[in-house]
């Protein structure tokens, strides 16, 4: 059995803790909180203290499910603790200093230290990858995903499950772009360069919460991320896909709907052959935590590459960095390898 710990019970941990259940293999031994009563309500061992949880669970995971604020020290810990492999919600870590410092500490240790960047691990994206990598668009030229959930309307916006994002001075692409940045980079490889055009409309809260990216990515793909949580789109449940999106080659196009389906339509045809059904899980992003998960227990037994460890996922923050920097300056800029150009 593979012991599994997580750190933090708040609103998104409940996606965490079902998927660590439903996994064969694995045994959940504890969760720490600083509200020691949210911990206890979870039915596991409850702590408020993380070395006190690690010593105690000597769990071969670490599952931080916290806000930025709180991942390196909770990293440190699991290190010194000897833990097997971490696995670290995003936005990952404090700072882009702060992450890199992380993610060379986890090399040091020669621990796995995976960022919780779960959209890629959604059927959907992994359906319309298989399909492009197969042909069935021809050759990629552009993807478009517009982000819908409506969601951010009116003075109390997000109060209801996750507050600090009224506090965010930098919400929509740091918090939220940056699942879409990730997923652009799995289906078409790293962008080279970046326009955006950022800006907020709800006054209630502190960053910004609309705006259009542009990326160019190798082999003259674009992508376009179309961003507004004030706006929806047509679904039943707007969290599922968040959106909705458009992947288009020179023999043909990949549509996702609101409802998790994705169709491919054939280049000069009306007709579109379903390819993925409508999502028939009520669990968050089509059960996309799980999958997550299960990547990195499958890894963890089998040996096999890790998605999105921390040295890899750097790559993303220093995109968002020219993301901000594009939309400060208002020009397309070209994307640095280390980022230090746009911070």
């Amino acid at each position: 059995m593979i012991k599994v710990a997580c750190l933090g019970a708040g609103y998104f941990s409940q996606f965490h803790l079902d998927g660590w259940r439903r996994l064969d293999g694995v045994s959940l031994v504890g969760i720490s909180d600083l509200d020691k009563a949210r911990a206890t309500a979870t039915g596991l061992p409850a702590y408020n203290d993380v070395t006190q949880l690690l010593a105690e669970t000597a769990p071969d995971i670490l599952d931080i499910i916290t806000p930025p604020s709180g991942h390196a020290a909770a990293i440190r810990s699991a290190l010194a603790a000897g833990v097997k492999a971490i696995i670290c919600q995003k936005p990952f870590c404090a700072s882009h200093g702060e992450a890199r410092e992380m993610a060379a500490l986890a090399e040091q240790y020669k621990i796995p230290l995976v960022v919780h960047e779960n959209i890629r691990f959604q059927p959907w994206y992994r359906v319309i990858k298989s399909a492009i990598d197969a042909g069935a668009i021809g050759t990629p030229l552009q993807g478009t995903f517009r982000l819908r959930p409506g969601d951010g309307q009116g003075p109390d916006a997000y109060l209801a499950r996750q507050p600090y994002f009224q506090k965010m001075d930098r919400f929509l692409v740091h918090e939220t772009a940056v699942h879409w940045i990730d997923t652009f980079r799995f289906l078409f490889g790293d962008p080279e360069a970046v326009y955006a055009d950022l800006r907020r409309v709800n006054p209630a809260i502190m960053g910004e919460d609309a705006g259009v990216i542009l990326f160019d990515h190798p082999s003259g793909v674009r992508t376009l991320f179309d961003g507004n949580r004030h706006l929806d789109h047509a679904a039943t449940n707007t969290r599922c896909t968040m959106g909705e999106g458009l992947f288009e080659g020179t023999e043909g196009s990949l549509s996702l709907h609101g409802d998790g389906s994705v169709k491919l339509r054939p280049f000069g045809s009306t007709a579109e052959k379903t390819i993925l059904s409508p999502n028939s899980s009520s669990n968050f992003g089509g059960d996309c935590t799980f999958y997550l998960q299960e990547h990195v227990v499958k890894a963890f037994t089998n040996d096999f590459p890790l998605e999105n460890q921390a040295a890899n996922y750097l790559t993303v923050q220093n995109i968002e960095a020219a993301v901000y920097a594009s939309a400060k300056t208002r020009s397309k800029l070209k994307i640095t390898r280390n980022g230090n150009d746009h911070r």
